[in-house]
Protein backbone atom coordinates (compact mmCIF):
# COMPACT_ATOMS: atom_id res chain seq x y z
CA UNK A 1 0.00 0.00 0.00
CA UNK A 2 1.59 3.64 -1.13
CA UNK A 3 0.96 6.55 0.44
CA UNK A 4 1.44 10.17 -0.12
CA UNK A 5 0.43 13.16 1.84
CA UNK A 6 -1.03 16.41 1.02
CA UNK A 7 -0.35 19.20 3.50
CA UNK A 8 -0.41 22.92 3.52
CA UNK A 9 -1.67 25.17 6.11
CA UNK A 10 -5.13 26.54 6.63
CA UNK A 11 -7.33 27.40 3.01
CA UNK A 12 -4.16 26.55 1.13
CA UNK A 13 -6.61 24.53 -0.94
CA UNK A 14 -5.67 20.57 0.55
CA UNK A 15 -8.90 19.67 0.74
CA UNK A 16 -10.06 20.06 -3.13
CA UNK A 17 -6.70 19.25 -4.12
CA UNK A 18 -7.41 15.97 -2.50
CA UNK A 19 -10.77 15.80 -3.58
CA UNK A 20 -9.21 15.93 -7.33
CA UNK A 21 -6.49 13.43 -6.78
CA UNK A 22 -8.98 10.99 -5.60
CA UNK A 23 -11.45 11.41 -8.76
CA UNK A 24 -8.20 11.69 -10.87
CA UNK A 25 -6.83 8.04 -9.84
CA UNK A 26 -9.77 6.38 -9.42
CA UNK A 27 -10.34 7.25 -13.15
CA UNK A 28 -7.14 5.65 -13.49
CA UNK A 29 -8.32 2.28 -12.01
CA UNK A 30 -6.65 2.31 -8.44
CA UNK A 31 -8.75 1.85 -5.20
CA UNK A 32 -7.86 5.35 -3.16
CA UNK A 33 -8.46 5.55 0.34
CA UNK A 34 -7.83 8.55 2.73
CA UNK A 35 -6.65 9.76 6.01
CA UNK A 36 -7.82 13.00 7.39
CA UNK A 37 -6.28 14.84 10.14
CA UNK A 38 -8.44 17.17 12.63
CA UNK A 39 -6.97 19.31 14.83
CA UNK A 40 -10.35 20.04 16.33
CA UNK A 41 -12.66 18.35 18.54
CA UNK A 42 -15.26 16.73 15.56
CA UNK A 43 -18.26 14.25 15.65
CA UNK A 44 -19.58 11.98 12.96
CA UNK A 45 -23.04 11.13 15.17
CA UNK A 46 -25.86 13.17 15.97
CA UNK A 47 -27.28 13.57 19.84
CA UNK A 48 -30.30 11.75 20.37
CA UNK A 49 -29.88 9.23 17.85
CA UNK A 50 -29.28 5.18 18.86
CA UNK A 51 -25.66 5.03 18.15
CA UNK A 52 -24.99 8.54 20.20
CA UNK A 53 -26.24 7.40 23.07
CA UNK A 54 -24.50 3.99 22.95
CA UNK A 55 -20.94 5.67 22.73
CA UNK A 56 -22.21 8.46 25.49
CA UNK A 57 -23.40 5.37 27.91
CA UNK A 58 -19.54 4.64 27.53
CA UNK A 59 -19.12 2.05 24.67
CA UNK A 60 -15.29 1.74 23.65
CA UNK A 61 -16.76 1.20 19.80
CA UNK A 62 -19.44 1.77 18.14
CA UNK A 63 -20.07 -0.06 14.40
CA UNK A 64 -23.24 1.36 12.90
CA UNK A 65 -23.52 -0.28 9.68
CA UNK A 66 -26.31 0.07 6.91
CA UNK A 67 -26.95 -1.45 3.29
CA UNK A 68 -24.64 1.56 1.54
CA UNK A 69 -21.82 1.84 4.25
CA UNK A 70 -20.72 1.23 7.55
CA UNK A 71 -18.52 3.33 10.03
CA UNK A 72 -16.84 2.53 13.25
CA UNK A 73 -16.48 4.99 15.94
CA UNK A 74 -14.03 4.52 18.32
CA UNK A 75 -13.48 6.33 21.52
CA UNK A 76 -10.17 7.20 23.08
CA UNK A 77 -11.43 7.48 26.30
CA UNK A 78 -8.22 8.93 28.35
CA UNK A 79 -5.74 7.12 25.32
CA UNK A 80 -3.49 8.98 23.26
CA UNK A 81 -4.32 10.14 19.69
CA UNK A 82 -3.19 7.30 17.62
CA UNK A 83 -0.10 8.16 15.23
CA UNK A 84 -0.52 7.70 10.73
CA UNK A 85 1.62 4.16 11.20
CA UNK A 86 -1.40 2.88 13.66
CA UNK A 87 -4.32 4.45 11.76
CA UNK A 88 -2.92 2.59 8.32
CA UNK A 89 -3.31 -0.79 10.34
CA UNK A 90 -6.79 -0.30 10.50
CA UNK A 91 -8.05 0.55 6.90
CA UNK A 92 -8.33 -1.56 3.80
CA UNK A 93 -5.35 -2.03 1.76
CA UNK A 94 -5.76 -0.43 -1.23
CA UNK A 95 -3.28 0.25 -4.24
CA UNK A 96 -3.19 4.63 -2.62
CA UNK A 97 -3.67 6.44 0.35
CA UNK A 98 -3.61 9.91 -0.03
CA UNK A 99 -3.15 11.51 3.44
CA UNK A 100 -4.49 15.01 4.04
CA UNK A 101 -2.76 16.70 7.54
CA UNK A 102 -0.40 14.85 9.09
CA UNK A 103 1.96 17.78 8.46
CA UNK A 104 5.00 16.47 10.93
CA UNK A 105 4.83 12.95 9.89
CA UNK A 106 7.38 11.51 7.49
CA UNK A 107 5.92 10.33 4.59
CA UNK A 108 6.31 12.29 0.88
CA UNK A 109 4.11 14.88 0.54
CA UNK A 110 2.97 17.66 -1.95
CA UNK A 111 2.15 21.59 -0.14
CA UNK A 112 -1.25 23.04 -1.17
CA UNK A 113 0.10 26.46 -1.23
CA UNK A 114 -2.12 29.65 -1.70
CA UNK A 115 0.21 33.42 -1.54
CA UNK A 116 -3.24 35.24 -0.73
CA UNK A 117 -3.09 33.11 2.70
CA UNK A 118 0.18 35.25 3.43
CA UNK A 119 1.83 32.11 4.98
CA UNK A 120 5.00 30.60 4.88
CA UNK A 121 6.06 28.10 2.05
CA UNK A 122 6.42 24.92 4.31
CA UNK A 123 9.05 23.18 2.13
CA UNK A 124 11.82 25.36 2.65
CA UNK A 125 11.78 24.22 5.72
CA UNK A 126 10.15 20.46 5.43
CA UNK A 127 12.22 17.95 3.05
CA UNK A 128 9.64 15.84 3.20
CA UNK A 129 7.57 17.88 0.73
CA UNK A 130 8.68 16.54 -2.63
CA UNK A 131 6.64 19.25 -4.80
CA UNK A 132 4.50 22.15 -4.18
CA UNK A 133 1.17 22.83 -5.73
CA UNK A 134 0.72 26.22 -5.70
CA UNK A 135 -1.77 29.46 -6.95
CA UNK A 136 0.82 31.86 -7.87
CA UNK A 137 4.22 31.48 -9.44
CA UNK A 138 7.23 30.28 -6.93
CA UNK A 139 10.62 30.58 -8.31
CA UNK A 140 13.26 29.64 -5.13
CA UNK A 141 12.55 25.97 -4.56
CA UNK A 142 14.56 23.33 -5.65
CA UNK A 143 11.28 20.71 -6.06
CA UNK A 144 9.17 20.94 -8.83
CA UNK A 145 6.23 23.51 -8.15
CA UNK A 146 2.54 22.61 -9.83
CA UNK A 147 0.11 24.80 -10.80
CA UNK A 148 -2.24 24.14 -7.65
CA UNK A 149 -5.54 23.17 -10.28
CA UNK A 150 -3.18 20.94 -12.43
CA UNK A 151 -4.69 17.65 -10.85
CA UNK A 152 -3.47 15.50 -13.95
CA UNK A 153 -0.26 16.84 -13.92
CA UNK A 154 -0.04 16.23 -10.08
CA UNK A 155 -1.54 12.91 -10.27
CA UNK A 156 1.15 11.93 -13.27
CA UNK A 157 4.03 13.66 -10.75
CA UNK A 158 2.50 10.95 -7.53
CA UNK A 159 2.20 8.09 -9.99
CA UNK A 160 6.25 8.42 -10.98
CA UNK A 161 7.60 9.26 -7.71
CA UNK A 162 5.52 6.61 -6.37
CA UNK A 163 6.19 3.82 -9.23
CA UNK A 164 2.11 3.29 -9.19
CA UNK A 165 2.27 2.26 -13.02
CA UNK A 166 -0.98 4.17 -14.29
Amino acid sequence: MKIFGVTGWKNSGKTGLVERLVAEFIYRGLSVSTVKHAHHTFDVDHPGRDSYRHRVAGAKEVLLVSKNRWAIMHELRDEDEPNLAEILTKIEKVDLVIIEGFKRDRHPKIEAFREETKTPVIALQDDTIVAVAASSSLTDLSIPVFDLDSTSEIADFISNFLDLNV
